[in-house]
């Protein structure tokens, strides 16, 4: 599959809406009930960018596909090692090769920049997201039951984590 990885640019934020706005409106993937706005998704990214975290971009024949990126894990000085992934893919980019690509170029800046530990949490259900990560070398490390509630029932979530170095 012919595909491209670069960095986000503020003309991505449109597309990047509409996969977010999937996930939420029609997955337990995302566990947000409402859908974000542009605005919302343009300040969301730049704020990643100026605190210094890599956004990723995925395009097959120059359409955007899907998005990668990390952030802090928890507040705390602590856990400054440990950091929280989120990948997205288009429902037609999946199985094509292109996440596989986006998650081993952001664990490579991740590496380079000196984390101790990524961590990937996703929805029991999300078995795919779940073997994915499984094929990268992510190991499951924790199972919270019921702690989300979404489409009138309760959610279980799973927190896989990669060690880096």
């Amino acid at each position: 599959m012919n595909f491209q990885i670069r960095t986000y640019q503020e003309s991505d934020a449109p597309a990047i809406l509409e996969i977010i706005n999937d996930y939420i409106l029609n997955t337990f993937h995302n566990y947000d009930y409402d859908p974000k706005t542009l605005e919302e998704v343009q300040t969301q990214f730049s704020e990643k960018l100026a605190a210094g975290f890599p956004v990723l971009i995925g395009e097959i024949g120059g359409e955007l596909a899907g998005y990668a990126t990390f952030g802090k894990f928890r507040a705390k000085p602590g856990y400054n090692t440990t950091i929280e992934h989120s990948i997205y893919l288009t429902a037609k980019s999946q199985n094509q090769g292109i996440g596989s690509a986006l998650m081993k170029q952001l664990i490579a800046i991740a590496k380079n920049e000196g984390y101790h530990v990524m961590i990937a949490g996703m929805d029991s259900e999300n078995l795919g997201s779940y073997r994915f990560h499984e094929r990268l070398g992510f190991r499951e490390v924790a199972r919270f039951p019921e702690v989300a509630f979404k489409f009138e029932r309760w959610l279980n979530l799973v927190f896989m984590q990669l060690k880096l170095d």
